[in-house]
């Protein structure tokens, strides 16, 4: 379980622009429950570091979380390369899951991969940011046998067809 972890982990490219490091979280039995570890680690800290503390605690009921960063095109009155939070969970067999998911990334607002209405140059970053993420995807499924991926929103709407009208808004072939 900890092992294809981290591999996803290995992956995964954490903010070079961040002042904070990831933080690790070991939770059991469901997400509501209080975790067993939680610690904060410097930039930078090598990925086998955190699965090593991780494993010290993970067991097939137990889901293991990182709050992490990766940096995206933000608009905050003008573009610029920024942190974005970002979460990592392996969840284990017996933990509390309504998916079924082993590995779950959850990228944040999906608002962060779709042009902004009446934002010069947002269908330029987020088609960079887009990218970014499909670029990740890529080099985790290529490191990691995938049986099936959900690309879905918070909003309940699904990310694809919001993909999509954005897109066909936008008038661009």
């Amino acid at each position: 379980m900890l092992s294809r972890f981290e591999t996803v982990l290995a992956q995964f490219p954490f903010s070079k622009l961040g002042s904070r490091g990831p933080l690790l979280r070991v939770r059991a039995i469901e997400a509501a429950e209080p975790p067993l570890l939680e610690k904060e680690y410097l930039p930078g800290t090598a990925v086998g570091n955190l699965i090593a503390e991780a494993g010290e605690f993970a067991h097939e009921d137990c889901c293991v979380e990182v709050e992490a960063a990766w940096d995206l095109w933000q608009f905050d009155g003008e573009w610029k390369l920024a942190p974005a939070p970002v979460t990592l969970l392996c969840l284990g067999p017996d933990f509390e899951n309504e998916t079924g998911d082993q590995v779950r990334i959850e990228f944040g607002l999906d608002s962060r991969f779709l042009p902004i209405e009446g934002v010069e140059g947002s269908a330029r970053m987020g088609q960079s940011n887009l990218r970014s993420l499909l670029h990740l995807v890529s080099d985790i499924e290529r490191a990691v046998p995938v049986a099936k991926r959900n690309l879905w929103s918070e909003s309940g709407v699904n990310f694809a067809e919001l993909l999509a009208e954005a897109v066909a808004k936008l008038d661009i072939n």
